[in-house]
Parts: C-alpha cells; structure tokens; sequence
C-alpha cells in the first residue's frame, strides 16, 4: 500500500504500536524494585517468579502483597493501599488487635447503656453520645490517664514502629492474658485467635455504624430496632446532616 503524504512510514507506525502495548501491559505488572529497600539479584527462582504471581485471597485482582505471607491469623492478604511495603507489619498488627478490642468493649457498651445505668441523673441517659457529653470530666478523665499508663507500662514505653518490636520474639498482642488458659492448647489458640481478630473487625465496623446512626437519627441503637423513626429529610441533608443535629 502507499503511504499517505505527510504522514510517517509504516514500520514507524508498527513501532509505535507496538510500544504502546508494551507500555500498557507493564503499566498492569508491578517492579519488585519499587517496594525493595534493599538490592536484589536480578535473577529469581521459579518458586520466588510463581509467588510474586500469586493472587491476593481477598482481592483477587490484585498480586499477593509480599510481606503478607499468611502466617498471621487473619492475613488474607487484604491491603490495597500497600501498608504493609511502608510499615512492619507486626505493628500494625498489634494497631489491629487493639483498636478490635477497644471497639469490642465500646460496641458492647452502646448497647449496655440503654438498658443499665450507674445511680444518678449524670449517668441517666440511654445515647452512648450523650452519656459521654453528660458524664463527669474528672471520670472520663481518669479512664483516658488509666488507659494511657496501660498503653506506655505494657509496652515498656516502645511505641513506634522503630522500637514496639526490637525484640523478634515479642507477638503483637501478646500481654500474656489468659486467666483461662485458652491458649495452651495450639490448635484451641489458633482458632481463638482468628477469632479475636475477625470480630474486632466486625467491631471496629459495627462500632462506627452506631456512632453514625445516632448522630443521624438520634436514636440508640436498640431504640431505633424496636422504634424506628425515618429521617426526616428536610434535617438530614449532604454534608451538614451532624451540624444541623447538633453534632
């Protein structure tokens, strides 16, 4: 075929194809450089070239993130924002088990409030929300210094990324809790430890729930299941609904 006047010659234009295509199947591929800290042959196995491949279990699109090996229990393989390239993975870890522990408590506590009270009108109300805003400063204080000396005495003052773990045989979440002696059994450990960590997920996201559905609806949790009230729309509105009900 003839070329075109002005226009470039064909073995250009397959050239120019052809790295296009190059070029968007490695935009898909991701470099093992990129997230190495230190320098690596260049030449891998077969069985390091098949992991890298290896598909995450929660993601399936998305490549097995490297630090997550499966050995925790829970990792499967979920981070799609890559934390675990940037962050050791034992801190966050043990960020995991404590804010799952906390949310456990506090879910177990908004439902609690409704029905059981401490004696006095400070402690009357069935809101979690206003409990907290009607409650004593000096207690709420208190439980906030208790938690803090907690927090600092448990982990010997190491609190960092840098420092929580500088000894290897230290497992997050540990602090040697076991006044039933659940773990002296391995296979029993294990099971309850997948199932310490997959509630306080559920927790961590059933806890935000509540604290945004009382907020919307002012209603307590257990209230608004055998009362419910629809949300008036002239009050809720995009982006001013907890301003306008005085959140």
């Amino acid at each position: 075929s003839k070329a075109i006047p002005g226009s470039p010659p064909p073995t250009m234009l397959r050239a120019v194809v052809a790295a296009s295509c190059i070029a968007g199947c490695a935009a898909f591929t991701a470099s093992p450089a990129l997230f190495t800290t230190s320098a690596a042959p260049r030449a891998t196995s077969a069985i390091s070239g098949m992991r890298m491949q290896a598909k995450s279990k929660a993601i399936p699109f998305l490549s097995q993130p490297e630090n997550l090996d499966g050995s925790m229990a829970g990792d499967v393989g979920f981070d799609p924002f890559g934390f675990s390239y940037f962050f050791d993975v034992k801190w966050m870890r043990e960020a995991e088990l404590k804010h799952g522990r906390i949310c456990m408590l506090a879910a177990t506590g908004c439902l609690v409030q409704e029905v059981v009270h401490l004696p006095g009108p400070a402690f009357s109300q069935k809101m979690a929300l206003n409990a907290w805003a009607s409650a004593p400063r000096g207690g709420m204080i208190s439980i906030l210094a208790a938690i803090g000396l907690i927090e600092l005495i448990s982990n010997r003052f190491a609190l960092t990324a840098t420092d929580m773990f500088a000894n290897p045989n230290r497992v997050p979440g540990d602090l040697g809790f076991d006044p039933l002696s659940l773990g002296t059994n391995p296979a029993n450990k294990a099971r309850f430890e997948l199932s310490e960590v997959t509630h306080g997920r559920a927790a961590m996201m059933g806890f935000s729930g509540m604290v945004h559905q009382m907020i919307v609806s002012k209603q307590a949790p257990i209230e608004q299941l055998m009362h419910f009230k629809a949300v008036d729309s002239t009050v809720f509105k995009l982006g001013g609904a907890a301003g306008n009900l005085g959140y």
